[in-house]
């Protein structure tokens, strides 16, 4: 029995793989929500995953395979995006939501009751 991968070429399997960048993202906070936007041209809601788990928040984005034909000429070069964050503690996790409008994606975060400004009223007698 042999220790070594078999190299014939009929064995090999095909992989393509499109480089990974991360996408530009800004993030704002305000007294509900921290929202953040990020760039992702090109992909849709199909080819958009979102997780949530423990502290970690994952965003990846696939744009669709380039149209059948010959390419007469090529300025742009299709990508995944990536990226990963920490979520920080006082959001609610399970209100999170998120929006994709012409390659752009809005992820709002709200923050828990809890971590929201409050006022105090003040009585007097």
């Amino acid at each position: 029995m042999s220790t070594q991968l078999d190299k014939r070429p009929e064995r090999a399997e095909a992989v393509q793989q499109r480089p990974a960048v991360a996408p530009r993202v800004d993030i704002f906070e305000n007294k509900d929500e921290l929202l953040l936007v990020a760039d992702m041209p090109g992909v849709t809601k199909d080819g958009l995953t979102i997780n949530v788990s423990d502290e970690q928040l994952s965003i990846e984005g696939r744009i669709a395979d380039a149209p059948a034909g010959r390419a007469l000429s090529r300025e742009w070069h299709r990508v995944d995006y990536r990226r990963s964050f920490t979520v920080p503690q006082g959001l609610d996790r399970d209100k999170f939501t998120a929006e994709l409008k012409a390659g752009v994606l809005w992820l709002h975060l709200p923050k828990a009751a809890s971590q929201k400004p409050r006022q105090i009223t003040v009585k007097s007698s």
